[in-house]
């Protein structure tokens, strides 16, 4: 019975400490396989992972990614139904903007581009809903 109650502390301690999904993530996380799905036709493939965060106005988050020039990307966000004003901008590892192509549209934003030199970038989404609202972010190379 103890090694019963100290294997269920610990799958409820893994959940608490790896974050299990909220159902705002899961929601997020299925609007932005939508939006990704539309690059993949184009021939790009999704990248290994998500990522969630939660941004409101004045309070963008930043991901810090590896990329390689000849390659070019789409970095994809969505929220929850009913959120909307995400931005999603990249810059390289001096902090500057790069050029992209851009994307919005309700609840979801995306930004493009190709780098012309393979190192660290910063994605940084943003929101100019006053409220907090969770999102999640994919990208995609081709």
């Amino acid at each position: 019975m103890k090694r019963l109650l100290l294997s269920l502390a610990l799958v409820l301690g893994a959940a608490v400490l790896f974050g299990a999904d909220t159902d705002d993530q899961t929601r997020a996380h299925s609007e932005v396989l939508d939006l990704a799905g539309a690059f993949q036709n184009d021939g790009f493939k999704l990248r290994d992972g998500t990522w969630y965060a939660q941004v409101s106005q004045g309070h963008p988050q930043t991901l810090q990614v590896n990329l390689y020039s000849g390659n070019a990307y789409w970095f994809s966000v969505a929220g929850t139904d009913g959120s909307t004003g995400f931005t999603v901008s990249v810059f390289d590892d001096h902090g500057n903007p790069v050029e992209v192509q851009t994307y919005q549209k309700d609840n979801k934003a995306a930004a493009g581009f190709s780098p012309d030199a393979s190192g660290l970038y910063y994605v940084e989404v943003s929101s100019s809903a006053q409220a907090a609202t969770t999102f999640c972010l994919i990208y995609s190379y081709n």
